[in-house]
């Protein structure tokens, strides 16, 4: 609790490390950061090319024109968020050991800077799927706003697994190259690039199990299907249920380190 109300005292501090974060990660690149936009547009692209084109991909069965890229994107949005917000997050207490370092510094905050600057970009990819949605004559309802629902769910998911894997990273720092992996491996058990019925039998019902797909198939209710998420009171509480847990866990495993962070970098 006392965490809880440091971070809120110090939320205007977080907000504008959080855009500086954004800022500098560019920073001295001819672009600057039009590469944080660009790198997602170029992926879907690849997955558009190669899914649709390739291997003529129909994810829907009771919307067989339902164009696939409409279907892919709505996938990838909450999916790029968690991939950026987990990549560039877990090494951030090294990354900014020279603040960790300052005993008055409530190094708490650290682990949202990144996660908030990974937002910016979600943000920006958001309104894109929704330009995109409107180009294809596929105009979003009232239920788009869901959205802000499920990226406050997949925010909150962020930081539970953040504050474990940070401080866990400080003292074995083989966490982050683990992360990076486990995210690669992580993207292919949830229905993003082809549907769930497309998936072996007896993986369907595991792929619930993923907190990850109760956002994804979030985001294609909000879009695609018009579907209410109170409409799926248990993966509502599964999903709020596994967050609780994980950030219960996260932040017991942050505390118990935190003293220590200093003596280590």
């Amino acid at each position: 609790m006392k965490s809880l109300k440091a971070i809120l005292k110090d939320r205007k501090m977080i907000m504008r490390l959080a855009k500086n974060d954004f800022k500098t990660k560019f920073a001295g690149s001819y672009f600057g950061v039009i590469w944080a936009f660009a790198q997602p547009i170029v992926i879907v692209s690849i997955y558009w090319i190669v899914f649709e084109k390739g291997f003529r991909s129909r994810p829907l069965p009771e919307l067989p024109d339902f164009p696939y890229l409409l279907w892919l994107i709505a996938g990838m949005c909450p999916w790029f968020f968690l991939n950026d917000a987990m990549n560039t997050s877990t090494n951030c207490l090294i990354e900014y050991g020279y603040i960790v370092k300052k005993m008055k510094f409530n190094i708490d905050i650290i682990p949202l800077i990144k996660i908030i600057s990974a937002a910016f970009v979600h943000c920006f990819f958001i309104a894109l799927v929704l330009i995109v949605y409107i180009i294809y004559g596929k105009v979003p309802t009232v239920y788009a706003f869901q959205m802000l629902y499920y990226s406050f769910g997949v925010f909150c998911f962020s930081v539970a697994l953040v504050y474990l894997t940070s401080a866990i990273n400080v003292f074995f720092r083989d966490m982050a190259q683990i992360v990076g992996i486990v995210m690669q491996y992580a993207m292919w058990v949830i229905p993003i690039m082809i549907s769930e019925s497309q998936y072996p039998a007896f993986m369907q019902p595991i792929l619930k199990i993923n907190p990850m797909y109760y956002i994804v198939e979030g985001y294609r209710d909000s879009l695609i299907r018009q579907v209410g998420f109170w409409e799926h009171p248990l993966q509502t509480v599964y999903f709020w249920g596994v967050v609780v847990i994980l950030f219960i866990l996260g932040r017991a495993v942050f505390n118990k380190m935190k003293p220590h962070f200093a003596d280590v970098m």
